[in-house]
């Protein structure tokens, strides 16, 4: 097909599409029936209903070919499981008396059983359900969830693509079932898997689809010699299939590198490509294998991951480019849209103007089917949508809301001492030992504490004005005392305000600091029924004022024992933000970090003798590819430090990290040069503590011991083995007592319970130790 052919077959299409529908209907059905006020069949109705107005959303919009399976319950990979029958034993009873109730039961864990072990996707702040496999694990399939989905959308005369999680991916994010050795790998697994991945493909085909998407993004990171065999093998036999729809495989969040060759010898029908991030290189790629004759490219040039409008002329750019390479281009988002807002026109409260410069999933989908019109009719024909692009670019180009002199002086004038505590830790821990006099394993909690129906309706009452601000603040006031107390008659030995008056570990922040935009209704799933409203930072950063002293203070005034002041961390803050595209991150993170070293400053005046600086996405944020990860480390790292390097030598600093795989980092989290660090570890099993022993990190840590994205309470038992398993790797002068995260997700009962129990648990080990 020639360029001017490709150009004239080019549709619209994308990956996947928000799921909480507007106002978040789905996670309102699905807690009600945790709860027991919402049906099974209410619940899937409104499931159905949230799929077939989606769908429906997209068609109108103009997108040629809708996808269908990328909505969830709870997690796409948890469904992938489910497919393949991959059911953990510990969960198969549950699965086999009710299906619904065991998918949730592996996602969240009952009393009686364990959850699966949940991490980030990617570089993103979207979590997952980790497959547990082992060399006896059974594969059989269950298409049921993906053909109901492709049916309902072609009942609804839609051109349909499904979409799956790739088997290469799958096996590669999977871990080794508990009880099935370390060195396990899944992807071993692979011969037995792929006829599943046949049989699933032959269900798609005959219940109508004309194409079904692969979803490989496990190719776009570094991978080994084998690996790459594996995935050649996989679409080699796949691709081999007399019994299956036309197969797309796509990539997303990175280039390809030298997965592209071997995805463009496979006998596979297309290829889908992000050409936003690192577009040059996935160019060049592709020039340099001879393009794609004889295929379908689809070209992410819209990003899915950011909220910045696409520059149309520059995309319409590299389309053009790219019709002389395939023989069909389709233009698309680079990945699925459930990491961005749903739609623009909910934001009220956002000037006009800078509106203008933003694009939610509503507004990308619109993008993109701008831009294949302008591919296959010419740009005369999207001219008006070309004009109010480029004047839209242009407005916040020139906006002094993006660029502040005194905050770029600031911080150019940085110099390498600034990030760098004044004594070495080994004198530091001394000073700390004599000034909060802590036994050993402390016991302390992360931060937040249950977010209450009563605090939400407080805050509620606030916006709509039902309450004024000296009510609100009673109610704050009133929250601590119960904090504070109960931790006091707990016996927690490092106590927290309990954050009532946050609304989130960034918003809270965002809200308190110049160059951050809040918005409404901006809600981006982050795990199962999680939905945070990342805040968009739109422009230089500084602090006006004190963010934390007054209720940290008012908290220390309540209790003899220390109270952590708690902030969140420069790399955080732009991780869970919509983060500025026009500058190097490196650049915006030294800012916050500059506006957050003056809060550290100002705590500590105030009589603050721990303070708590969370990263939690040091991790995830970490590139993709290892040859791009020491300059990201370097001015991550640099950042922390920069935030926290002024304070005393007695004033403790702890940070904390969570849900995320942590061996691969473990020399930048000894940069951080924290005093002490918390990270999650009770569904891994304490793997990271034994991963700091193996680098010999010299500072203190707290490996959780409480599972909080599970509602199940663990015992006193089960909270001392796991503190004796991380006795084993970090020795009990150096080891706390913690929970793996916040508590705001979990209600009050549970809450005590597990507290009390992990008091308990940390009281009888030190009784165990021996005397010193």
């Amino acid at each position: 097909m020639t360029p001017k052919s490709a150009a004239a077959a080019a549709r619209a299409t994308v990956y996947g599409y928000p799921r909480q529908g507007q106002n978040r209907e789905l996670k309102k059905a699905i807690e009600g029936y945790w709860k027991g006020r919402v049906t099974a069949d209410a619940l899937h109705a409104t499931a159905a209903e949230l799929r077939r107005s989606n769908r429906q959303q997209l068609a109108d919009a103009g997108i040629h070919e809708v996808p269908t399976g990328d909505f969830s319950y709870y997690d796409h990979v948890l469904d992938t499981t489910v497919m393949v029958g991959a059911v953990p034993e510990r969960h198969r009873a549950a699965v086999d008396a009710d299906a619904t109730d065991g998918y949730f039961a592996m996602a969240r864990g009952t009393q009686e059983v364990a959850p699966l072990e949940m991490t980030k996707w990617f570089d993103t702040n979207y979590h997952y359900l980790v497959p547990e496999l082992g060399p006896g694990t059974v594969f059989t399939a269950d298409s049921t969830k993906q053909v109901t989905e492709l049916k309902g959308a072609l009942a609804q005369g839609l051109t349909a693509r499904p979409v799956l999680l790739g088997p290469v991916t799958y096996l590669l994010l999977a871990k080794p079932a508990p009880g099935v050795p370390a060195d396990f790998e899944p992807l071993t697994l692979l011969d037995r898997l792929l006829p599943v991945y046949a049989e699933v493909l032959a269900d798609l085909r005959a219940a109508g689809a004309d194409w079904v998407q692969l979803d490989e993004p496990a190719l776009v990171q570094d991978r080994t010699p084998a690996e790459l065999n594996a995935a050649e093998r996989a679409y080699r036999e796949l691709g081999a299939l007399t019994d299956r729809s036309k197969l797309l495989v796509a990539s997303y969040f990175d280039r390809l590198g030298d997965a592209l060759p071997v995805l463009a010898k496979a006998p596979v029908e297309g290829i889908a490509v992000d050409f936003t991030e690192a577009a040059a290189d996935n160019l060049e790629a592709l020039a340099a294998v001879g393009g794609l004759p004889g295929k379908r490219l689809v070209a992410g040039v819209v990003n899915g991951r950011n909220v910045w409008i696409n520059d149309l002329q520059k995309s319409l750019s590299t389309l053009g480019t790219l019709l002389g390479l395939a023989d069909r281009v389709d233009v698309a988002a680079s990945c699925s849209l459930l990491h961005v807002p749903l739609d623009t026109a909910a934001e009220k409260d956002i000037d006009p103007q800078i509106l203008h410069w933003l694009a939610f999933a509503r507004q990308k989908t619109a993008e993109v089917v701008t831009l294949a019109e302008g591919l296959v009719r010419g740009t005369d024909s999207i001219t008006g949508e070309l004009a109010a692009n480029r004047a839209a670019l242009a407005s916040r180009a020139g906006s002094p809301i993006t660029r502040d002199p005194a905050v770029r002086a600031r911080a150019e004038a940085v110099t390498d001492a600034d990030a760098r505590r004044s004594q070495p830790y080994a004198e530091r821990s001394a000073a700390q030992r004599a000034h909060l006099g802590l036994p050993l394993l402390p016991t302390t909690t992360i931060g937040s504490f249950p977010q209450t129906t009563e605090l939400r309706t407080a805050r509620a009452d606030l916006r709509a004005g039902r309450i004024d601000t000296a009510g609100y603040e009673e109610r704050i006031r009133t929250e601590i005392q119960e904090v504070i107390s109960f931790q006091e008659k707990t016996g927690i030995d490092v106590l927290v305000h309990g954050e009532p008056e946050r609304n989130d570990m960034v918003q809270y922040f965002a809200e308190q600091l110049t160059g951050y935009l809040a918005t409404q209704h901006g809600w981006v799933q982050s795990y199962g029924t999680r939905y945070v409203r990342p805040p968009i930072l739109a422009g230089d950063i500084s602090r006006p004022e004190p963010m934390t002293v007054r209720w940290t203070s008012y908290a220390q005034s309540l209790s003899h024992r220390p109270v952590k002041g708690m902030l969140t961390g420069p790399v955080t803050m732009l991780a869970w933000s919509f983060v500025r595209d026009d500058q190097p991150l490196g650049d915006t993170a030294r800012q916050v970090a500059l506006a957050l070293r003056d809060e550290v400053g100002d705590l500590e005046a105030a009589g603050t003798s721990v303070i708590q600086v969370d990263e939690p996405a040091l991790r995830e944020t970490l590139p993709l590819r290892a040859t791009d990860r020491a300059a990201y480390l370097a001015w991550a790292t640099e950042a922390f430090r920069l935030s926290t390097g002024a304070v005393r030598p007695d004033t403790q600093i702890h940070t904390h990290m969570c849900y995320a795989e942590f061996g691969d980092i473990v020399r930048a989290i000894d940069d951080l040069d924290a005093d002490v660090i918390s990270l999650e570890a009770a569904r891994s099993h304490m793997q990271v503590a034994r991963e700091l022993a193996a680098h010999g990190y010299p500072r203190e840590a707290g490996p959780g011991v409480y599972d909080i994205h599970s509602p199940r309470v663990p015992s006193a038992v089960e909270a001392a083995d796991l503190l004796r398993t991380g006795l084993k790797a970090i020795p009990a002068e150096r080891l706390w007592v913690n929970p793996d995260c916040g508590l705001k997700t979990r209600g009050w009962p549970e809450t005590r319970a597990s507290l009390e129990n992990l008091v308990t648990a940390a009281r009888t080990v030190r009784g165990e130790l021996p005397a010193s």
